[in-house]
Order: structure tokens, then C-alpha cells, then sequence
């Protein structure tokens, strides 16, 4: 399964870049997030996104 994250802008949380990855990469990346502050909105990818 695939998942598409998108980094949320700080001040008004509007998406402000995103990147479609497979379920092994999820943890690790929100791993990232989380230890600098970052906020993510994490979804499943629609089948045509890539």
C-alpha cells in the first residue's frame, strides 16, 4: 500500500509540498518529522498518484 504525506505549512497548516511512499517508509519518515516538529497529514495514496 501506498501513502501520500504531505509536510503542513507551521503557521496556517496548509500542505506545502508532498511525496507518495511505500507503507515501510511511513514510520521512518514521520519518525523525522516528529523529532524536529514538523507536521504531516498522511493519507492513502490514490492509485494514479505517484
Amino acid at each position: 500500500m501506498r501513502f501520500e504525506i504531505m509536510r503542513l505549512d507551521e503557521v496556517d497548516g496548509t500542505p506545502v509540498d508532498s511525496t507518495v511512499v511505500d507503507a515501510a517508509s511511513v514510520n521512518r519518515i514521520v519518525q523525522q518529522a516528529a523529532s524536529i516538529g514538523q507536521r504531516l497529514w498522511i493519507r492513502p495514496a490514490e492509485a494514479s498518484a505517484s
